[in-house]
């Protein structure tokens, strides 16, 4: 209120301006008294500043300063707690002591939380007891129940109010939810679906095949449900393996060596399942591992046969007779039920059939005659196959050594060929000769050589063998020469020292030869002595060139003066008629060499003009002409060939041709067909027309013209 001074004054004017003025807040302006219009909200705005004034209500003049006041709105409890952050998710892992922490939660109130209890909240659990408990003043949510076991319950439904006021009476409140989910520890040990597992398995199964699975199953969930398994004992410990299926936490049972079942039937296991990751806290909860038995049956498969060796080695001496025993390979069926073996020779690896084998006892046995020195060892195939089964078969590898025997004589390792000096001396080594033998004896080679007997003592030449078991060929004299005698022949025996001993006879061509003083052989030929001296061959040759080049040249020359002494112009007593020459039929090419007689041309007198024909017999004697006088040399050619052509056309003993010329064959060098129609049928039904329309347009008329002949002949 304002306090007027001037109380008998009646012109005073009271203004109010500032926040809210004439909305909010309304003066009297005779009074001046403020009211409040509207429903104030602290929340909103929690104070206003407001000026106030007096002026003369006539004038408007301020009759003192203005004065300057604030409204403050006070609080009241109009606002209830919320929960901005709500809903909540929270996590403790299992079997956590009481009191172990879970979560905060936080509540806001719009009301002032200085003046009054309008903004004091407290907590409280309306729903989630007894398993989780909150703070009044703090909101930390906290585990109330021990041992809680997320096996049995994994997920808490909580609800949390908070209440203002301090909680008393007539305060407002608000909730919210939290969702609580206990997280796995290793509390549960693994535990096997049944004690005891029954299992069966062929005995040809292959080795690393899985043969069973056993679960051990876990409350736990990932890696506190990892478990890995073991056989621990049994009596198959060493046979059998089990592994981890890391997707299904199963153990997997393979097999490691060969099963039998003909030496044992069955076996028996005991396999353990044990946590990977054991929590401390609860090793005292017992052993987190389990045990169970696994039995295992083998189940008989029909086995094929086995041989008593997986490898066979036989020795066989290379004059072994044919059908002699090598050796011998056995087999028999490991089956209960033991089948008769056949065994058999794989003749992709005995090709030239060398061995056989006795298909009931597994002897083998020659085919043909061996040799060491073609092929030392054979590498067979055996196949053994049981009679009841022919689908159960086995192989095994057969190597066969061929042994050596003294069947090969020695002989010189190359062909030898010595050459002597006529100026060497006596007892000088004429050649070194070394001999070989296909044989290969234990001790190795030892040669014998030897002359032939009647060559023991021959005058020329004599043997010396050295330690390095070849032979020294010397000369016993010296003046050796070729005119008497260019080659000698040395015969020489080589035995080798096997049992019987082995020898053969090799001659030694021994040849004499002029050397030079230092022993280098110059020539070994005897035509060498009729050369001049300190003429070589080659200078011979080059001689007996140039003399045969001369010959050429002189040849040549006598002939170009023999063709330039010929006149080129023919004299003009020589008649032109020589140089024709006429022919009766087309001859035969080059190949005809029957040139006909030109004396009718050249002397038309010499018989009379006539000539008789040569193809064909005359069937009236045809008479000499009459009335021509003789054809003097030098007539004129045209009136020669008119009274020929006059002759031919009537001529009773020939056809009217139109040549004097008969050809009588076509010639032995022609390449083309017959022309003769002598042989051609008489028929034209057996002659086809069909080429014709190969010929083109042109022939196209013909073609149809004989096309229609033919077809008309068929109608």
């Amino acid at each position: 209120d304002l306090i007027d001074l001037d109380p008998g004054s009646s012109k005073i004017k009271y203004i109010l301006s500032g926040d809210g003025a004439g909305t909010i807040f309304v003066i009297n302006d005779k009074t001046g008294d403020i009211h409040a219009m509207k429903r104030l909200d602290r929340e909103e705005k929690a104070e206003y500043t407001l000026t106030a004034q007096a002026v003369d209500r006539d004038t408007n003049q301020p009759l003192e300063p203005p004065s300057e006041f604030i409204i403050k709105v006070q609080d009241i409890n109009d606002n209830a707690p919320e929960f901005v952050d709500g809903p909540y998710h929270a996590t403790v892992p299992e079997m956590s002591v009481v009191g172990t922490f879970v979560t905060k939660v936080t509540a806001t109130d719009a009301d002032d939380p200085v003046y009054g209890n309008s903004a004091k909240l407290v907590y409280s659990i309306l729903e989630g007891q007894p398993y989780f408990s909150i703070e009044p003043h703090t909101a930390i949510i906290k585990t109330a129940l021990p041992n809680m076991d997320r096996e049995a319950k994994e997920e808490y439904f909580v609800v949390i109010q908070a209440k203002d006021m301090g909680g008393h009476m007539g305060g407002l409140s608000g909730t919210t939810t939290v969702t609580i989910t206990l997280t796995d520890v290793n509390d549960n040990p693994p535990k096997f679906a049944q004690s005891l597992y029954h299992f069966s398995v062929m005995e040809d199964v292959a080795l690393g095949e899985p043969i069973g699975r056993v679960k051990a199953n876990d409350l736990d969930i990932g890696e506190n449900a990892k478990s890995s398994y073991d056989i621990i004992e049994g009596d198959g410990m060493d046979i059998f393996e089990i592994t981890t299926d890391a997707q299904t936490q199963d153990g997997i049972i393979r097999v490691r060596k060969p099963l039998d079942f003909e030496t044992k039937k069955s076996y028996t296991l005991k396999v353990e399942a044990a946590n990977v990751h054991v929590d401390p806290r609860f090793i005292s909860g017992g052993p987190f591992k389990d045990t169970a038995t696994v039995k295992i049956v083998v189940e008989d498969a029909d086995e094929p046969p086995v041989f008593s060796s997986p490898t066979y080695l036989l020795e066989v001496h290379e004059n072994a007779a044919i059908n002699s025993v090598i050796g011998q390979v056995t087999a028999h069926d490991p089956d209960v039920s033991s089948s008769p073996i056949r065994f058999s020779i794989d003749r992709h690896t005995d090709l030239e059939r060398q061995f056989n084998i006795n298909a009931e006892d597994g002897k083998i046995t020659l085919a043909t005659p061996l040799d060491r020195e073609t092929n030392m060892w054979h590498n067979i195939t055996i196949v053994a196959t049981e009679t009841r089964n022919h689908s159960q078969v086995s192989r095994v590898p057969v190597a066969i050594k061929v042994l050596d025997v003294n069947d090969n004589a020695p002989e010189f390792a190359s062909e030898h060929e010595a050459f002597l000096c006529e100026n060497g001396k006596p007892g000088q080594v004429i050649q070194i000769v070394s001999a070989v033998d296909k044989d290969d004896p234990k001790n190795g080679h030892y040669f014998l050589y030897s002359l032939l007997p009647e060559m023991v003592n021959n005058p020329n030449f004599t043997i010396k063998k050295n330690e390095d078991n070849t032979l020294s060929i010397l000369a016993k004299h010296s003046g050796f020469s070729r005119q008497k005698q260019e080659v000698y022949l040395l015969p020489i025996i080589i035995s080798d020292s096997g049992n019987p001993p082995m020898s053969s006879t090799s001659t030694l061509t021994i040849r004499v030869c002029g050397c030079s003083s230092d022993g280098i052989v110059q020539s070994c030929n005897v035509e060498a002595y009729v050369l001049p001296i300190g003429l070589s061959m080659g200078a011979l040759i080059a001689i007996l060139a140039c003399i045969i080049l001369l010959l050429v040249i002189v040849v040549l020359f006598v002939t170009l003066r023999r063709h330039k002494n010929e006149p080129l112009i023919i004299k003009d007593d020589e008649d032109v008629r020589e140089n024709i020459i006429r022919y009766d039929d087309e001859g035969g090419g080059e190949e005809d060499t029957e040139a006909f007689d030109i004396a009718t041309l050249q002397n038309p007198d010499g018989i009379n003009g006539f000539l008789p024909r040569k193809d064909i017999k005359p069937d009236l004697q045809f008479m000499p002409r009459q009335g021509l006088a003789p054809v003097p040399n030098g007539v004129d050619v045209d009136e020669f060939i008119n009274v020929r052509l006059h002759e031919a056309d009537n001529d009773p003993t020939a056809p009217p041709y139109d040549s004097i010329q008969i050809y009588g064959y076509e010639g032995r060098g022609s390449v083309a067909g017959s022309l003769s129609s002598l042989e051609s049928s008489t028929s034209d039904s057996d002659q086809n027309f069909d080429y014709l329309s190969e010929w083109g347009p042109r022939f196209k008329r013909l073609g149809e013209l004989y096309s229609v002949g033919e077809s008309d002949k068929e109608t």
